[in-house]
């Protein structure tokens, strides 16, 4: 695929791939809500240019499906919603990354999540749980 060198991996992904479930928050890095897993690494795709992920393995929401998904579901681990595929996409990187990770690293790695609905705690128990699990 040929892409303007300017294209944000979040406009790409979303305008020309289809792949909605990941969101633009707020287009600077900070909310969230457009994490992918970029070769296992969370990363902001819209801070990312789509030439920068050229070769490399990106790994949206609509990629994962897992024991994780069905732990945020029975923990309450979202409410409206909008953050919930950032915040699975940056789970299952940190699960990935640290197997046994405990819960003050769990809590730790959400920051890089904005949720305004929940105040996190679903959230984490959900991904204890998953955690827990394997």
């Amino acid at each position: 695929m040929t892409v303007p060198a300017e294209r944000l991996l979040v406009d790409l992904l979303r305008e020309d791939l289809g792949k909605t479930g990941t969101k633009d928050g707020c287009s600077v890095g900070v909310c969230g809500l457009c994490t992918v897993q970029v070769d296992g690494a969370p990363m902001s795709a819209c801070l990312l240019l789509a030439t920068q992920v050229d070769g490399a393995a990106v790994r949206t929401i609509e990629g994962l499906a897992s024991p994780l998904q069905d732990a945020f579901i029975e923990e309450g681990g979202f409410q409206c919603g909008i953050c919930t595929s950032g915040q699975l996409i940056a789970a299952d990187a940190l699960l990935r990354a640290k197997p046994e990770a405990t819960d003050a690293e769990i809590a730790d790695w959400q920051m890089g999540n904005l949720c305004r609905c929940t105040g996190y705690y679903g959230i984490a128990r959900a991904i204890a749980k998953a955690r827990d699990a394997r």
